[in-house]
């Protein structure tokens, strides 16, 4: 079904979608760039008692209560369930409960620390749940799941046992906007989606393999008909894909053998070597390869495809006797978001004392499951045409351990 103006959206015989998409933010939670934007999502279910899942962030929070009020349709609003209080999600939390002073607040005891926290708030009627309890809206009734660390503490799931929709939170979400398209099913989702379903999963909860795969344990045997996330297009069909992505991006499994490149270099000679591994893995029949210049490229984008691939190749100079800082900041990025159990291969250089390589190849060997593929590759100021042996021996080495 596609959107085709700012109103709700029924996606079952008495649950709406009340989001929308927001095209103005630059960055995602100070940090991430969205060039594509970034579409918010919430749901109304209207039964004997009427219940919101969440609200919407600040950007699109006109388009949010034009949506709601239009679903809800005069009625009060008895429940209001905050699976996630990131302020994202929380903008119109105010605005309901000035609206809606009797509603009744479901969330979980830190649920109601953060709404204090963020907003000053204790609500005059609230309801605490724990792992399992459920909550009967008339025909329908929701079980809620916790998902710690997906990728707050608070987090929790919200499972529609009539209808078999999990309200997901921020999990399987992506960046980028639906731009009229509200099912996955709707687009070409490999085509469309998936780079960006991938960096938003890497960088967002990607140092959370393990909370995720608790949840995943919860969720076994649980039948499920839709996916419903707070960021991204709903999943009605095929739902196996994108949870099996989750399942092998939160094992630290690579997604596909290929090998991401990413350098940094200040007059082109580190970059000129990176350029021509890249081809000589191509001549060796490597298939998949991206390289990344992260002077221009954010940290996210090779945390995403060292997510994806099995090779990770790291090409930096020497910078004050340390590591250019656009290569720090990689470096810290895959740290932070727990890349492991990957191959990596080392391009170093320094004019008069290279201490790139080893402080790259230290900093990867310190991640968990890490194993060194050929020995770093180093250069003074540029490669020489004597060099070229060493380096077609490392891309053989790359290539024979995809």
């Amino acid at each position: 079904m596609a959107i085709t103006n700012d109103t709700e959206i029924k996606i079952a015989d008495d649950i709406f979608w009340i989001g929308g998409d927001d095209r103005t933010a630059a960055v995602f939670e100070g940090a991430f760039p969205i060039p594509e934007g970034v579409s918010y999502n919430s749901y109304l279910i209207s039964d004997e008692k009427t219940c919101l899942l969440d609200t919407c962030d600040a950007s699109i929070a006109a388009k949010f209560w034009k949506n709601f009020r239009h679903a809800i349709d005069g009625r009060s609003l008895d429940y209001f369930v905050i699976n996630h209080m990131e302020p994202d999600h929380g903008a119109g939390i105010i605005q309901i409960l000035d609206s809606y002073p009797e509603v009744t607040v479901v969330g979980n005891s830190k649920t109601f620390d953060m709404l204090y926290n963020f907003y000053g708030i204790v609500p005059k009627n609230k309801l605490e749940v724990k792992e399992g309890d459920t909550l009967c809206l008339g025909k329908h009734t929701l079980r809620f799941i916790f998902a710690v660390m997906v990728h707050w503490p608070e987090v929790m799931f919200s499972y529609d046992e009539t209808d078999k929709i999990l309200f997901s939170a921020d999990a399987f979400g992506t960046f980028k906007t639906l731009s009229g398209a509200l099912y996955a099913d709707e687009t070409d989702f490999d085509k469309e989606y998936l780079n960006e379903a991938r960096r938003y999963y890497s960088n967002i909860v990607g140092k959370y393999g393990s909370k995720v795969q608790a949840v995943f344990g919860k969720l076994a045997g649980t039948p499920i008909d839709m996916i419903c996330p707070l960021h991204g297009p709903i999943w009605r069909t095929d739902l196996g894909y994108i949870l099996g992505k989750y399942d092998t991006w939160s094992r630290y499994e690579p997604e596909e053998n290929g090998v991401v490149i990413a350098y940094a270099s200040m007059y082109g000679n580190t970059a000129a070597v990176a350029d021509r591994l890249a081809m000589l893995l191509k001549d060796r029949g490597v298939e998949n390869i991206t390289v990344y210049d992260v002077t221009r490229t954010h940290p996210s984008y090779v945390v995403s495809d060292a997510f994806r691939f099995s090779n990770i190749v790291l090409a930096a100079p020497t910078y004050n006797n340390s590591l250019h800082p656009t290569m720090v900041a990689v470096l810290d990025d895959m740290e932070v978001m727990a890349v492991q159990n990957r191959k990596f291969s080392i391009i170093g250089n320094g004019s008069w004392a290279p201490q790139s390589p080893r402080i790259m190849e230290d900093r990867l060997l310190g991640m968990k499951d890490m194993e060194k593929v050929g020995e770093p590759f180093i250069i003074k100021s540029s490669m020489k045409p004597e060099q070229m042996p060493e380096l077609e021996k490392l891309a053989d080495e790359i290539a024979a351990s995809l």
